[in-house]
């Protein structure tokens, strides 16, 4: 059976395996420029990592917009974790961590393919397709109080 396990990183310690994943995922397989993601955001985020089986194979960042409002952004998950539920997992500890700080509303940018993922988890699609660093992505939200 596998075991996936997600937690808030504790940044000093966990920054490596955060940066080696999303370089792996957005990077070398997306084709994202590394300036697009590693922004100058990640300081002042909380993040997510996930564990399968002890390895460290996904990950994502909680930014708080204002006072009521956060958004998850740099889901990732290596493709050798895929298939085990690990994005889902690490989304539902995104949204009960911002619950746990009297957000009102969560906001993403989810790539078009994996919409059906964060319907399922409460999103509602705003707009309509846009692209960001050449990716199809939809504008999500999901009130949380």
């Amino acid at each position: 059976m596998s075991d996936v396990i997600v937690k808030v990183a504790d940044w000093g310690k966990e920054f490596a395996a955060i940066q080696a994943i999303r370089k792996s995922v957005f990077q070398e397989e997306q084709g994202v420029d590394s300036a697009i993601d590693f922004d100058g955001k990640d300081g002042t985020s909380n993040h997510l990592i996930a564990s399968l089986n002890g390895e460290y194979v996904g990950t994502a960042r909680i930014r708080y917009l204002d006072e009521t409002t956060a958004k998850i952004e740099r889901l990732a998950v290596l493709p050798i974790a895929r298939g085990y539920g690990v994005g889902k997992k690490i989304m539902q500890k995104a949204l009960e961590v911002i619950d746990s700080k009297n957000i009102l509303e969560v906001l993403i940018h989810a790539q078009e393919y994996i919409k059906g993922l964060h319907q399922k988890l409460g999103f509602q699609q705003e707009g309509e397709v846009f692209e960001e660093a050449g990716i199809r992505h939809v504008k999500m939200r999901r009130k949380l109080k």
